[in-house]
């Protein structure tokens, strides 16, 4: 559920055009394929009907149950589109786009930017990781305990993938930590492999020590709260901001592995 207040909502739905229950100058099929571009979402969903079926109350329906990061890039994407119609806004329409952009920069703040990620997944036709990350960009609000379970995942489909397009393809289940190593060791990133005479090698080495150990620790996070264990009926999760942690953490180190593994493949 996004954190949009009402004050925010009607800033939108104005300057977005929503009475009558339209959205700017979109037909239904038009919007469909500007959404699904946008955020990957299928605005046409049934999910998304729970209000009415107009284009205007599938947005508010989106808002209400969607992450503050996928509204957040929705909005963002609407309030450019909507500058490309109008090129000549006079002084209100320029002050209240300003103010929805505000609101978009600010829900894209309170999470994580998976986007360098689906890059990757793209340039690597990895389609398990695609999968993999809009799980994470659905679940780091509405089900953090779902998103702290995928992140661990995610380093484990990282490294895998990387093994694997480097012809060292992994067998038999190792675990996320012995993952890490190997892959860190693949890619020559071990912290006894850089050499003492360059600039910066102790803090160079703490940094990578430190990388190798952010598997271990979303692991130990998924067994405590995440999902993929049974757990005691009147036990309690962690909030959005543990999972944003989880995500932001393990995104960071998969971006930096595909880079290095890109960069020196």
């Amino acid at each position: 559920m996004s954190a949009l207040s009402m004050t925010d909502r009607r800033i939108l739905e104005k300057h977005f055009q929503m009475e009558g229950g339209y959205v700017l100058k979109f037909s239904d099929r038009t919007f469909g394929e500007f959404v699904f571009e946008a955020v990957d979402r299928d605005i046409h969903h049934e999910k998304y009907t729970a209000g009415g079926t107009s284009k205007a109350n599938k947005v508010r329906t989106f808002w209400k149950i969607e992450s503050d990061y996928m509204v957040g890039k929705l909005i963002l994407a609407l309030v450019d589109y909507e500058a490309t119609l109008n090129l000549t806004p006079d002084a209100e329409a320029k002050a209240r786009a300003e103010k929805c952009r505000h609101i978009a920069t600010g829900l894209l703040a309170g999470g994580p930017s998976l986007s360098p990620l689906k890059e990757h997944a793209k340039v690597l036709n990895a389609n398990h990781l695609a999968e993999q990350i809009r799980r994470l960009e659905a679940s780091v609000e509405s089900d953090p305990s779902l998103a702290i379970g995928t992140a661990k995942e995610l380093i484990e489909t990282c490294c895998k993938t990387i093994l694997a397009e480097r012809g060292k393809p992994v067998t038999g289940t190792p675990d996320v930590s012995t993952l890490t190593k190997e892959t860190l060791r693949e890619l020559k990133l071990v912290p006894e492999g850089i050499p003492e005479a360059a600039r910066g090698a102790d803090v160079i080495k703490r940094l990578l020590s430190n990388l190798g150990t952010i598997g271990n620790g979303l692991a130990e996070l998924r067994g405590l709260y995440g999902t993929g264990h049974g757990k005691d009926g009147s036990s309690k999760g962690l909030s959005a901001r543990h999972a944003k942690l989880a995500v932001g953490a393990a995104s960071t180190l998969a971006v930096f592995l595909f880079e290095t593994h890109r960069e020196t493949k």
